[in-house]
């Protein structure tokens, strides 16, 4: 069964004769590989492309540990070249090749030549190609399949299939798995066998289960606001012989974000044009792993599940996403409103609540307090729970449920 990954494509596409390497980035197993073979092959293929003018190498296979010598590779790629048109090299883990970035770079000079890289093990993180380019690499940043994309193989309502989301997350090997007891039983073999060893192999770090408890405590708390020394507290509140300092955890959300398993959502003051450097948010890049490391115990908590959510289709769609902030007065004092997303891509800005749910006019009110309190005419949107007709209210406010959200593309353009 193939799972179309579109979005991915349309940027791989969007690449091509840019004069740089396209360097596919994203956690482990969110089907990077994948994206490059079959997918962005057939589309080549499709193009007229020959398939001889198509050079890919799996560096993982043991038949290919030759190419790990910098020089063998390149030999390779270049007996490969024997005419003036176009060839298109993809070289899935490149990280084992010694001294990859002069290879590569050596590629580019070569004017019919596109090149396509991954890179991901406990040694080195694909986040660390684009460092090493230092502006020759276009990053293809590569989530877990998005809602849409695990809805188009699902066989059931959209409310069943959202909890299903919510729970197991979207790793596409966690998606066909067949029954629950298998999808959690990928989920922790993922969680202990790649995830976290990874982050230990990689940066050598001798107390396993102080990395694995600062993750339950960040997924215990995703959407709430937090720093390393708030952090820090509550492992001492947790272990009273806790030793865990902010700047140990500093470097150990660090390590979760060069992985891709979390990434941080800075502040941002709507009025004051400015970053606010702490407290931030913590969000996870696949529900389904969030949820292991607290064996499952909290995939109930559906309003914060929720929030996370909607965060990852945002950054999946391109935006730049921050949590908003605006201050009111309110008699002689004066109080910080949340805005739960402030969504940023180019010229275009989206303000978003994320509600579970609006059934009383109390709640309505509570939620468009912070919206109504910001002085500029960007699109307002509140996203419920529930499933609902989507509808605009006589401040200009937009509603609308999590489905339509999060199946139409393009739902937060009209």
């Amino acid at each position: 069964m193939e799972i179309k990954r579109d979005l991915y494509l349309k940027r791989l596409i969007e690449g091509l004769d840019n004069g740089l390497v396209k360097v596919v980035t994203g956690i482990r197993r969110c089907g990077k590989s994948y994206l490059l073979d079959p997918i962005f092959k057939n589309y080549l293929l499709e193009q007229g492309i020959k398939e001889d003018h198509i050079i890919k190498l799996d560096l993982d296979e043991r038949e290919n540990y030759i190419y790990h010598d910098p020089d063998e590779l390149n030999k390779y790629v270049k007996e490969k070249i024997i005419d003036k048109y176009k060839y298109y090299v993809i070289l899935d883990e490149i990280q084992k090749v010694k001294e990859f970035e002069s290879v590569l770079i050596g590629f580019l000079h070569m004017k019919n030549v596109e090149v396509y890289v991954t890179g991901s093990n406990s040694k080195f993180l694909s986040s660390d190609i684009i460092t090493e380019f230092r502006g020759r690499g276009w990053e293809i940043k590569v989530y877990p399949l998005s809602f849409s994309e695990f809805y188009s193989i699902y066989n059931g309502s959209e409310e069943k299939a959202l909890n299903e989301y919510y729970t197991y997350g979207g790793l596409p090997l966690t998606v066909l798995a067949k029954s629950d007891e298998g999808k959690i039983s990928y989920l922790k073999s993922q969680k202990d066998n790649v995830y976290i060893k990874d982050i230990i192999d990689r940066n050598n770090i001798q107390n396993k289960e102080e990395l694995e408890m600062l993750v339950q405590i960040i997924s215990s708390d995703i959407g709430s606001l937090t720093n390393p020394l708030k952090l820090s507290n509550n492992f001492k509140e947790r272990d009273k012989t806790s030793t865990m300092t902010d700047k140990t955890i500093y470097n150990y959300l660090g390590y979760l974000q060069d992985a891709f398993m979390i990434e941080k959502a800075k502040r941002f003051d709507v009025r004051g044009k400015r970053f606010i450097e702490t407290p931030q948010k913590y969000y996870f890049t696949d529900m389904g792993i969030r949820n292991s490391f607290l064996d499952f115990r909290q995939s109930e908590e559906i309003s914060h599940t929720m929030e996370n959510v909607i965060y990852l289709e945002l950054k999946k769609r391109g935006y730049n996403v921050d949590i908003g902030s605006v201050e009111i007065r309110e008699g002689d004092k004066r109080k910080q409103l949340e805005i739960d997303f402030v969504a940023n891509k180019g010229n275009n800005k989206i303000y978003i609540q994320s509600a579970l749910e609006m059934k009383t006019k109390e709640k309505v009110e509570q939620e468009q307090k912070s919206l109504l309190n910001v002085n500029d005419f960007f699109k307002k949107i509140i996203i419920v729970g529930d499933n609902i007709k989507r509808s605009r209210y006589d401040n200009g406010i937009i509603i609308m449920s999590i489905y339509d959200f999060l199946l139409d593309n393009e739902s937060l353009k009209y």
